[in-house]
């Protein structure tokens, strides 16, 4: 057995390892005899996401029911020859507008003056007749008073006046039908509008109303009222006949039900007018209804022919519960609305959807006014797990009119 000493420098690293040692070792033990506390373990877990929420608009609200329509003169007029000659005179500018009673153009009056001269002697000779007829019988029933002339010449007589008194009255009827052809010679407007271009030009030969097809001349359409027509389904037909029977909204069969248009570059429903006609049968064909709004258009801006947009009333006004169209999720048939609990819980709830108002989407059914509804951070909201709700707003798009 040796006696030699250790080294002192390699005493020395046995006790740092040693005492490295003792160190690791009491740390673990504290580690394992003090577990971590409860407080410090809810502060190392992660915060419930934060989402946004906000309780749903209310607001008294019309709901509407837009279509596309076209607009239509009240008044189309095709101006048509209604006797015949040529064209001699066109007393308008293609386009301009004409007032009722306004000189159009002129067909060839002579021959008619004419027709209204033999007319009228006719009528004179048939006077004439009928005076000498007159003064015949006036005789014959003197002589036969006295026995003088025989029954059956007074009869004569008495006959021969008749048929003068009725050629008078044929002459009269000849000189109106005269003066009534000369009137025609002479067209004017029979509405007020604008009045198309001129189809025959100055020296043409027009043929009239009593002899075959008579000649189109121009046409002629009224501007103010202007009507709006447009069309219904089936199914929004009976959806209205539904609200009425249940008192949900007015007849639109009776007057003074308002109606909006807007032109297709427009965006606010500005032109105010009324529902005056629907038709009285459905196309059995498109499965539609033709119905059609008047509109007052006194600038004339509008003309018949374009396109535009109506809405009429598809309920009377009611307080409707109003929320984000984001806010709603579909779950395959169902619509839902995301809504946080007081405890942070979310909770989904199926809604009835109605239309878009002021950029909000109806809920018919199924939420609360009171309800905290989710408007942002729909993503990090889970049904039944919790969330951190932060207080948001929600705010009507700006009204389109």
């Amino acid at each position: 057995m040796s006696n030699q000493k250790p080294h002192p420098r390699r005493w020395s690293r046995f006790l740092l390892a040693v005492a490295g040692g003792a160190v690791v070792a009491g740390g673990a033990a504290f580690l394992l005899g003090h577990p971590t506390s409860p407080a410090a373990a809810q502060a190392a877990s992660p915060a419930p996401p934060p989402v946004t929420v906000s309780a749903p608009v209310q607001k008294a609200v019309t709901e509407w029911d837009e279509y596309t329509g076209q607009f239509a003169a009240v008044d189309y007029v095709e101006i048509r020859a209604r006797v015949s000659g040529y064209l001699t005179e066109i007393h308008f500018t293609d386009g301009q507008l004409v007032n009722k009673g306004d000189l159009l153009f002129i067909i060839d009056p002579r021959p008619y003056e004419i027709e209204l001269q033999q007319a009228q002697a006719q009528h004179a000779t048939a006077e004439a007749t009928l005076d000498l007829a007159n003064r015949e019988l006036q005789r014959a029933a003197t002589l036969r008073e006295k026995d003088f002339v025989a029954q059956s010449t007074y009869d004569q007589r008495l006959q021969t006046m008749k048929s003068a008194a009725a050629s008078v009255e044929a002459g009269k009827a000849a000189i109106r039908q005269a003066q009534l052809d000369l009137e025609f010679s002479h067209i004017t407007a029979p509405v007020t509008g604008r009045i198309s271009l001129h189809q025959v030009s100055i020296g043409n030969l027009v043929a009239g109303g009593s002899n075959g097809t008579p000649t189109l001349l121009t046409t002629i359409v009224s501007l103010d009222p202007i009507y709006l027509n447009f069309d219904m389904s089936e199914a929004q037909f009976l959806s209205y006949e539904r609200a009425v029977a249940e008192g949900r909204l007015k007849s639109n069969r009776g007057t003074g039900v308002p109606v909006f248009a807007r032109l297709t570059d427009e965006q606010k429903w500005t032109r105010e007018g009324t529902l005056n006609f629907i038709d009285n049968q459905i196309d059995r064909s498109a499965g539609s209804i033709r119905a059609r709004g008047i509109f007052p258009n006194p600038n004339f801006f509008l003309t018949p022919g374009q396109f535009g947009r109506m809405r009429i009333p598809g309920s009377e006004p009611y307080q409707a519960i109003l929320v984000p169209d984001a806010s709603v999720v579909t779950d395959q048939s169902a619509k839902l609305i995301l809504t946080v609990a007081e405890d942070g819980t979310v909770v989904p709830k199926p809604v009835r959807l109605g239309p878009m108002i002021d950029g909000l989407r109806v809920i018919r059914s199924g939420l609360d006014a009171k309800d905290r509804v989710v408007i942002d951070g729909l993503v990090r909201a889970r049904p039944g797990t919790k969330v951190t709700p932060q207080p948001g707003e929600i705010k009507p798009a700006a009204t389109a009119g």
